[in-house]
C-alpha cells in the first residue's frame, strides 16, 4: 500500500526539509490554464526568507548526503525513475494543463525523459570516476571530485519536469544538496516531484523546491551568499543578469540560453526525410524549445519547391485543445508570451517580411474557446540582420532563407548572436562535416533532430550561454576536483 498523494490541491506548498509548507511572507500567485486561461490553483510567492530556510535544511543535510554511498544515491534516485514511470498519465496531464502542450506530446516526451534523466544519473553516480597521473618513479598524482555543497537549480517553462530534472538529478547523484525552483508559469509537475522524492525516500533537506517569480524567489536563490553554484536555463537576458550577481560571488554557473539556430537544406538532402522533420523541428512544443530551427536555410536551386511542400504540411497542422489527441498544437504558455509573440510578428511585417502562413490568433471551440493559441506563422523576404532574424522569438514562428552556395549557408547560419544548435541537411557527408566544423553552435545534427544520447555535452556559444550540460558535463560541473600529489 503506497502513500504517494499526486493529487492537484488548491494551493500547492514549498517543499523544505522534508515538508510542505506555506510561503513565509503568505503570498500566493495565480496558476493559470493557457489552454482555457482559467485559474486552476494558487502556488507560493516565496522571497528570501523561504530561501534561507531552504538553504538552511539542505545545509543541514549535506554532511551526511556528501558521505553517503553510490550504491545509496543510486537506489533512491532509480526510485524516484520508477515512481516518475509508473504515473505517466497522471504527471503527463498536469504538464499539459500548466504548460497548453498536447497531452500525446507530455505522454511521449516530457515525462519519459524526466524519468530517463533521473535513472541516468542514477547510474552516473555508480561509474564516475577521476584521473590519476604517474611521475615516474617520484609520485603519483590523484585527483578526488568532491561534491560542492548546497546549490541552486532554477529551470523554465517549456519543458518542466524534463528540465527540472536534467539539473536535479545530476546536482544529487554527485553529492550536493538542491535548493530548486521551478517556473511559476508551470509548478505542477515540480510539486508532484516533492511527492514522489518523498515516497521514493530522499532524506530531508536534500531536496528543496520552492515556487516563485524570478524577482524575488529566483533572485534570492542567485544572491545567496552561501549557495556555491547555479544551474540556469531559460533567456539570455536571464543569464545575463545571474551573471552579473553570481560571477563577483565567484559561484560556479552553468546557463542554457537562448536559441536562434539555423536548419541548412541542400539540394542533395532526403528531400520527404527533410520536409518531415523539418516541420517537427520548427512547431514541436508551439515552437517554445531552445533547439527548434527558427531560421530555415534553403539552398535557392530547390527553394520554390520546398517553400510550396512545407506550407501543405503546415497546413495540415491541427491546433485546437491539447487534450483532442488529434490536435498537432496547443497553447503557448502564457498571456505575456502570447502577446510577446503576437508583437514579432508584427514586426516581421513592419521589417518587410511576407506571411506564407498563419500569423493570427486561434479561438477553438469549447472549452478552449479563451486560450492562448497561434497558428504555425512562416515568414519569408527578410535579411539575416532583420530583428526577427536576429532575436530569439520563442513561439511558432520560422522564417525562410534562400542561399546559392555552401560558404554563403554558413555565412548565413553564423549571423545570429545565437549559437546553441543547427541541423544540417545533405547527403554529401564530406560537405556535412566541413559545415558542421564551421557552423558557430554547440549541438550540430546532420540529417536529424533533437536526437539526443544523454552522455553527451550540452550547451552553445555566444549568447546561448556558457558551461555544458549532460553525461561526465553535469557530474564534473556540481563537483570540485582536488588534485593530492603523493611522493614516493
Amino acid at each position: 500500500m503506497t502513500s504517494l498523494d499526486l493529487s492537484i490541491p488548491e494551493k500547492i506548498d514549498n517543499y523544505i526539509n522534508g515538508s510542505w509548507q506555506a510561503p513565509q511572507q503568505g503570498q500566493y500567485l495565480p496558476n493559470i490554464n493557457p489552454a482555457t486561461g482559467e485559474v486552476y490553483n494558487q502556488i507560493p510567492n516565496s522571497t528570501a526568507v523561504d530561501v534561507d530556510a531552504a538553504y538552511q535544511a539542505a545545509a543541514a543535510a549535506f554532511e551526511d548526503w556528501k558521505k553517503s554511498t553510490p550504491e545509496f544515491r543510486f537506489r533512491i534516485l532509480n526510485k524516484i525513475a520508477e515512481i516518475i514511470e509508473n504515473n505517466l498519465d497522471i504527471l503527463a496531464l498536469a504538464e499539459s494543463n500548466d504548460n497548453g502542450k498536447p497531452l500525446w506530446l507530455s505522454k511521449k516526451v516530457d515525462i519519459p525523459r524526466a524519468a530517463e534523466n533521473f535513472r541516468f544519473f542514477a547510474t552516473a553516480c555508480m561509474h564516475f570516476a577521476s584521473e590519476s597521473h604517474s611521475m615516474e618513479d617520484r609520485a603519483v598524482n590523484y585527483t578526488l571530485r568532491q561534491p560542492i555543497g548546497v546549490v541552486g537549480c532554477i529551470a523554465p517553462w517549456n519543458l518542466p519536469l524534463y528540465l527540472f530534472t536534467w539539473k536535479i538529478a545530476p546536482a544529487l547523484a554527485t553529492g550536493n544538496c538542491v535548493v530548486a525552483k521551478p517556473s511559476e508559469v508551470t509548478p505542477m509537475t515540480a510539486y508532484l516531484l516533492t511527492r514522489i522524492a518523498h515516497e521514493a525516500g530522499l532524506p530531508p533537506g536534500v531536496l528543496n523546491i520552492l515556487h516563485g517569480d524570478g524577482t524575488a524567489c529566483g533572485a534570492a536563490i542567485v544572491e545567496h551568499p552561501s549557495i556555491k553554484a547555479i544551474s540556469f536555463t531559460g533567456s539570455t537576458r536571464a543569464g545575463k543578469h545571474i551573471a552579473g550577481v553570481a560571477a563577483p560571488m565567484f559561484k560556479k554557473m552553468s546557463l542554457e540560453l537562448g536559441g536562434k539556430n539555423p536548419n541548412i537544406i541542400f539540394e542533395d538532402c532526403d528531400f520527404d526525410r527533410m520536409l518531415a522533420t523539418t516541420v517537427q523541428s520548427s512547431f514541436a512544443n508551439q515552437g517554445q524549445i531552445c533547439l527548434c530551427g527558427s531560421r530555415i536555410l534553403v539552398q535557392a536551386s530547390i527553394y520554390e519547391k520546398f517553400k510550396s511542400a512545407f506550407i501543405a504540411k503546415v497546413q495540415q497542422l491541427t491546433v485546437g485543445d491539447p487534450l483532442d489527441p488529434d490536435s498537432k498544437q496547443g497553447a503557448v504558455v502564457s498571456q505575456l508570451h502570447f502577446d510577446k509573440v503576437m508583437s514579432c510578428i508584427e514586426r516581421a511585417k513592419q521589417e518587410g517580411g511576407s506571411i506564407l502562413h498563419g500569423g493570427y490568433s486561434i479561438h477553438p471551440e469549447g472549452r478552449c474557446g479563451n486560450g492562448l493559441f497561434i497558428a504555425p506563422t512562416v515568414i519569408e523576404g527578410l535579411g539575416p540582420d532583420t530583428l526577427t532574424n536576429m532575436e530569439e522569438i520563442f513561439g511558432p514562428v520560422v522564417t525562410l532563407q534562400k542561399f546559392d552556395t555552401t560558404e554563403e549557408a554558413i555565412q548565413l547560419a553564423n549571423t545570429s548572436d545565437y549559437g546553441l544548435s543547427a541541423t544540417i541537411w545533405t547527403q554529401d557527408i564530406s560537405k556535412a562535416h566541413r559545415v558542421a566544423a564551421r557552423v558557430h553552435s554547440g549541438i550540430i545534427w546532420i540529417n536529424t533532430w533533437l536526437l539526443r544520447d544523454l552522455r553527451t555535452p550540452f550547451g552553445g556559444f555566444k549568447s546561448s550561454g556558457m558551461g555544458r550540460e549532460g553525461g561526465w558535463e553535469a557530474m564534473r560541473f556540481f563537483t570540485e576536483p582536488k588534485n593530492v600529489c603523493v611522493a614516493f
